[in-house]
């Protein structure tokens, strides 16, 4: 699962049958450096990503890729790369590395 930025969305004349009432949304994916910039940048390639969620432009979303991404048409097969799975609400990041120095690091049942 990744996080992306919806920045538009594909209107199509003809679609697989299996694929009616499904929109298509532009989405790019956010790179690790634009989510600790926090700034509303993507920065990844957009890809197009089907959806039954109905996402905002600009909202941030997560998406699934690969096979998974036919999971909601099952028990039907439907052609898709990639799936809205859901709407990120807030984003809690620390960079790797972000710890202060002051942080002491504990390891589980040890003390």
């Amino acid at each position: 699962m990744r996080l992306g930025i919806v920045r538009g969305n594909v209107v199509l004349s003809l679609s697989d049958p299996s694929l009616v009432a499904t929109r298509f949304l532009i989405v790019e994916p956010v790179t690790a450096q634009a989510l600790a910039a926090q700034d509303g940048t993507g920065g990844g390639k957009q890809l197009i990503v089907a959806d039954h969620l109905a996402p905002a432009e600009g909202q941030m979303i997560a998406f699934v890729e690969g096979r998974e991404a036919a999971n909601p048409y099952w028990p039907g097969r439907a052609p898709l790369d990639a799936y809205c799975s859901l709407l990120v609400d807030t984003v809690d990041y620390h960079p790797p590395g972000a710890r202060g120095k002051s942080e002491k690091r504990t390891t589980p049942g040890k003390g």
